[in-house]
């Protein structure tokens, strides 16, 4: 890499970085391009030379959140010998997830509120919520044909999975102090887990 386009790098850098702590502070709607500039340090030239909207910068937070989370997620199945221990791995992966200082968890709050009236934004949070139950619904079918889990709806059970980390993702915004909820989705799927898991005889 070039100086030139290391330097572009960090600018672009720079710039998501501002744009987290704005969307953060002030919501989607309350942050313009202005205040992204001030906070970053750039001008709006090189602003607009690296994203073409505000909206393209919410985008792209959004989806490397997401690259995040599926790298967590493929770490902890790959280091599970069997369904149950993958699932109780991506469990522990909450603690950093739902730890609101130093998480985006406030952002996917403004990209869900964003995606009620834009129908772009929509179609970017729809799409990963609905790859996720799939993703999770494969895992079932998995555990059910290795003979951990017994036999059961994998859609069904994919989507309590993403309802209860969305729910609890919801009461981690809002609530933050009100519970330990990294341990809550841990247990959660602990207590899940009793009823999925095949008996063994």
């Amino acid at each position: 890499m070039s100086p030139q386009q290391q330097r572009g790098e960090e600018t672009r850098s720079t710039i998501l970085s501002a744009a987290v702590e704005c969307f953060a502070q002030h919501g989607y709607d309350g942050t313009g391009v202005n205040e992204i500039c001030q906070r970053a340090g750039v001008t709006k030239g090189a602003f607009y030379h690296h994203f073409p909207t505000k909206q393209a910068v919410f985008l792209e937070l959004f989806n490397r959140w997401l690259e995040e989370v599926d790298q967590q997620l493929a770490a902890a199945r790959a280091g599970a010998t069997t369904v149950p221990e993958a699932l109780l791995q991506m469990a522990e992966m909450a603690e950093g997830v739902f730890d609101v200082t130093d998480s985006q968890l406030p952002m996917v709050l403004e990209f869900w509120n964003e995606a009620r009236h834009d129908p772009k934004v929509w179609k970017e949070m729809i799409s990963p919520y609905r790859r996720y139950r799939d993703y999770f619904s494969d895992i079932i079918q998995a555990g059910v044909k290795e003979g951990s889990l017994r036999k059961v709806d994998p859609d069904v059970v994919a989507q309590i999975i993403v309802s209860l980390t969305a729910g609890l993702a919801w009461q981690g915004v809002f609530d933050p102090k009100g519970a330990n909820w990294g341990k809550v989705v841990r247990e959660g799927i602990r207590m899940l887990l009793k009823g999925l898991e095949k008996q063994q005889v």
